[in-house]
């Protein structure tokens, strides 16, 4: 059990990252910090966590766990703070979606000092934020990434690897590096795409009609398009180099794909459906 855990930005990974370890009877306290009186409040009284704290010397105050659930960008600011609260036996994860920028980010602040830092990403969530939207559901059968640093203790590791597999995730570890390149091209290329789509259709003059009339393929496809744009701009910003990487693979296969429609290459276009279909059937059965 984890006697007391702390979580920064009780939102929706966060949140459900509580609620799951309280179904578990899996920890003592949830302590919740944030600047945001009325969101810690919110979360308090949903019963997501157990206390509040705005000052960090008493939200960190004898914690077994730091789990920083902000935003990619706020990560350094955000250890810049904590470091002198923090007792030396306390583990610190994350939740970033980009390792590479959060991996520096200690760095810079904890220099070598990075035995209790195990770097973290549970690979869910929804188009939805806040706490209000957790539940202790969102990490059962999926996937989290933790990317420990060639320092970090066996037991802290330990520690993390354990607290999510309490929530139900399957627990998996791999290189930083490995991690970015993999997620930018499942996770960030598919946000890419959905927030340009619907970005270039809402700036037609007959958006209106065009949103009117779209049926589920274009709802499937674009529900992602509604996530958090604070936390995507901050992703796209901190693996950069990835994101762009696939995107240029994408935008030459697209380019190919366009020529076929122009010039009717029926049998290249019989092709690409087809792969496609096969592979789509094999991820659902897989998944």
């Amino acid at each position: 059990m984890i006697n007391r855990l702390t979580i920064i930005g009780v939102g929706l990974i966060g949140g459900s990252l509580a609620r799951a370890l309280k179904n578990a009877h899996a920890v003592g306290e949830v302590v919740g910090c944030g600047r945001n009186i009325e969101h810690l409040q919110n979360a308090l009284t949903l019963g997501v966590i157990d206390r509040y704290e705005t000052d960090l010397g008493a939200a960190l105050h004898d914690t077994d766990v730091v789990v920083l659930a902000v935003p990619v960008g706020v990560t350094l600011s955000v250890m810049q703070s904590i470091k002198p609260h923090l007792d030396p036996k306390t583990i610190i994860t994350d939740v970033g979606s980009s390792k590479g920028a959060v991996v520096q980010a200690a760095q810079q602040v904890f220099g070598d000092a990075l035995e209790n830092f195990v770097p973290g990403h549970p690979i869910a969530g929804t188009e939805k934020s806040g706490v209000e939207a957790s539940f202790a559901e969102l990490f059962h059968k999926r996937r989290v990434l933790l990317t420990p640093l060639a320092n970090t203790s066996t037991a802290a590791l330990q520690t993390i690897r354990q607290m999510w597999e309490t929530t139900g995730a399957f627990v998996e570890e791999t290189s930083v590096a490995h991690h970015d390149d993999v997620l930018a091209a499942t996770s960030h290329l598919p946000h890419m795409l959905a927030f340009a789509l619907v970005d270039a259709l809402a700036t037609m003059d007959d958006k209106v009609e065009i949103f009117r009339y779209a049926a589920g393929g274009f709802r499937d496809f674009t529900r992602i398009a509604s996530s958090d744009p604070q936390m995507w701009h901050d992703i796209c910003v901190t693996n950069d180099k990835a994101i762009v990487a696939m995107l240029d693979v994408f935008m030459a296969d697209l380019e190919r794909l366009r020529n076929a429609i122009k010039t009717g290459d029926s049998d290249y276009l019989l092709q690409v459906f087809t792969r496609a279909k096969k592979a789509r059937d094999q991820f659902s059965m897989d998944s």
